[in-house]
């Protein structure tokens, strides 16, 4: 089960990445902003509608990502308490 937090936890490290480089080329011409989201995997694509980068839709999906970060943190946290206990019922 902790196999899923940590591919959840990839998958968003990955937004963040895709999102920062979006942000660092904001003012670069004909930039073509790269769009990702998940929803059964991680899906990647260029984003061809526009040029450049839309701030808004930039940081508000930092605040999405983010979210998603902490939702994976308490389920390893338990997980981990879990295995101690196991571990020492077992010692």
């Amino acid at each position: 089960m902790i196999n899923t937090n940590l591919n959840s936890l990839q998958a968003h490290q990955t937004l963040m990445d895709i999102n920062a480089n979006n942000v660092a080329n904001v003012n670069t011409e004909d930039f073509k902003a790269t769009n990702a989201h998940i929803v059964d995997r991680l899906e990647i694509s260029a984003d061809t509608s526009q040029s450049g980068t839309d701030l808004t839709k930039e940081l508000t999906d930092q605040i999405v990502i983010e979210d998603g970060f902490k939702a994976q943190i308490p389920a390893i946290k338990t997980q981990d308490e879990m295995t101690k206990t196991l571990l020492d019922i077992k010692a």
